[in-house]
């Protein structure tokens, strides 16, 4: 289902699944443009100065922005879009959030290999903390799948949030450490800003990925522990609500 998820999103276009390799670096490139070459933005601390490091350094969190973002995005219409699964046939519909989240790693990985490639060409060298992605990452896929459970069960009964999600993603992306270093709001401000669910991995996907250093595994313990209950409450939602899918779709 994630292969068919895939290639359907493609299906048709002249470069096919070319997109998905085009995308991020077009991003890439034009982000960095913005923001290093108009607004003149510096990062500091361990990022060498110029518009490539500026990129890669802002590349690498809306790759974790995209991750969360295109589950939240599809998952209030995830049955609605499939109501042959909830009226014809016997289907496991809690499968279908698995499948959203499937096609985002794909394109999550097609663009960390684009990040990787620009790191290589940019310092020479791939620092082996990379190796620690998956573990600094696991924890945001289980947020990411309980509110995908969330919304998809939610969007059934309550269609206009299938029309706010929208807005709620992008004010996350600028409500977190993405466009901007977290060194430079004030303390309160840092707070407040790790109420933000992509905060710390953004933050820990930098320092593995791109500055070489480990990540703070006393942070990442505490996430992991609040991303386990958001994933079992989410689920518990979607199945307590799936009682009444047929009668409403």
């Amino acid at each position: 289902m994630v292969r068919r998820d895939i290639s359907s999103r493609y299906r048709g276009s002249w470069l096919g699944l070319a997109w998905s390799v085009l995308n991020p670096v077009l991003m890439l490139l034009v982000y960095s443009f913005v923001f290093s070459v108009v607004f003149k933005a510096r990062w500091g601390g361990p990022v060498e100065d110029g518009h490539a490091a500026f990129g890669l350094v802002l590349f690498a969190g809306l790759i974790v922005h995209a991750l969360f973002s295109e589950v939240a995005n599809r998952a209030p219409r995830l049955i609605l879009d499939n109501v042959s699964y909830v009226k014809r046939v016997v289907f496991p519909l809690e499968v279908l959030p698995w499948v959203a989240l499937g096609s985002a790693l794909f394109h999550m990985g097609i663009s960390l290999v684009v990040l990787l490639a620009g790191q290589w060409l940019l310092t020479q060298s791939l620092p082996w903390t990379a190796l620690l992605l998956p573990v600094v990452v696991a924890p945001l896929l289980l947020v990411t799948l309980g509110c995908g459970w969330f919304l998809a069960a939610t969007g059934v009964y309550l269609r206009d949030i299938g029309q706010s999600i929208g807005l709620l993603t992008t004010v996350m992306l600028f409500l977190s450490p993405t466009f901007y270093p977290l060194s430079a709001l004030p303390e309160l401000g840092q707070t407040l800003l790790y109420l933000n669910p992509l905060t710390l991995v953004i933050e820990e996907s930098r320092r593995v990925l791109l500055f070489g250093q480990l990540p703070h595994w006393g942070g990442l313990l505490v996430y992991s522990v609040i991303s386990v209950m958001v994933a079992w409450g989410g689920f518990w939602w979607f199945q307590r609500a799936r009682r009444g899918f047929a009668d409403v779709v």
